[in-house]
């Protein structure tokens, strides 16, 4: 049996996991909620919290998971992208732990393992996707539709060439003084509002590629001038407003993940990433496979945040191809995942 210890420092989330083969044995996360007073990360802060909870947050994986340390196989850790500070904690924290182990350490792109959580098993029953398979990844930091052939092999096929669909969640959210993290909130506020009581632009791309940077303008200009003339417009319109954005962002990601199962013949579909919690998003893409005979993964909302488990799930793939890194790797703010193997 192998055990993959893994570990993810990318932002403001420290978490330890451990699986057997594909099975999820313990995955723990510890949250950093110093950083809401802010309403955004505090990359400095966020790194010192990774340092004190990196050891505590390890030592409940092993212990949840029942086994000892000198039991592992390997350690996989998000190399990036992420916050450097942050990174940095998880890489030397894996280098310095593997080494007085004597085992070997795995790197893993953070958005690779959101993809590849869908191969988890953590006795749900439910399916992996079949490959090839196509695979909506939607955060705050990245949006991109990937075309999946193998663990190892994933094209990006379309991205977005400004904002990222979970930044304009939370951009919209703080312009109404929503609590943060914003998404979720419009989210919560989504489900009482009306998505149709107000109209927003989308943009206009010819390729599977997305914008938000559009969006996240006309929305600000359209409650100032909203404000203008009544300064509580936004609080009495909240849900809705609420709603409409949502309803906005998610059918400009439908429609070119539409467009993409079209161009590739490919109806096996998957979401990953934050924004895959979002319920209107979960609901949308339920309907258009139910309309289109897709066939779709939808992810268990413990895996749509950022989680150690995605990580030793990708670390495990790599484990059996051997693909190991050496001590001398170091972190990437950017990601290297590009449109190749």
């Amino acid at each position: 049996m192998t055990y993959i210890l893994g570990i993810e420092s990318s932002c403001d989330d420290t978490s330890a996991a451990v699986i057997v083969n594909n099975r999820v044995l313990s995955n723990i996360i510890a949250n950093q909620s110093v950083h809401s007073s802010y309403g955004g990360v505090v990359p400095e802060l966020a790194s010192r919290a990774h340092q004190q909870n990196i050891i505590p947050v390890v030592d409940v994986a092993l212990k949840e998971a029942n086994i000892r340390k000198n039991q592992l196989s390997a350690i996989a850790f998000t190399r990036g992208p992420g916050l450097l500070g942050s990174l940095l904690v998880g890489t030397s924290f894996t280098k310095s732990f593997a080494l007085a182990l004597d085992i070997p350490i795995i790197e893993v792109d953070h958005l690779k393992a959101h993809i590849l959580a869908h191969f988890l098993d953590d006795g749900s029953g439910s399916d992996s996707p079949d490959f090839p398979f196509l695979c909506l990844t939607v955060s705050g930091g990245h949006t991109q539709i990937v075309k999946v052939s193998s663990p190892s092999d994933m094209e990006i096929i379309g991205s977005t060439i400004d904002d990222a669909a979970g930044e304009a969640f939370d951009k919209a959210a703080k312009i109404m003084s929503l609590p943060y993290p914003g998404g979720p909130e419009i989210d919560k506020l989504a489900k009482i509002g009306d998505p149709f009581a107000f109209k927003f632009p989308k943009p206009r791309m010819q390729n599977l590629d997305y914008s938000f940077s559009g969006l996240k303008t006309s929305f600000l200009y359209f409650l100032r001038d909203r404000i203008k003339n009544d300064e509580g417009f936004i609080e009495k319109n909240k849900a809705d407003l609420a709603a409409s954005i949502q309803r906005t962002i998610i059918e400009i990601l439908m429609d070119k993940l539409q467009k993409a199962v079209k161009e590739t013949g490919i109806k096996e579909v998957a979401i990953a990433g934050g924004v895959s919690a979002n319920s209107g998003l979960r609901n949308k893409i339920t309907e258009m496979a139910n309309d289109r005979g897709w066939k779709v993964h939808i992810p268990a909302f413990k895996f749509t945040t950022d989680n150690a488990a995605m990580i030793a799930i990708a670390g495990y793939f790599k484990y059996l191809d051997k693909e190991f890194s050496n001590q001398s790797v170091t972190p990437y703010a950017r990601s290297d995942f590009k449109n190749s193997k």
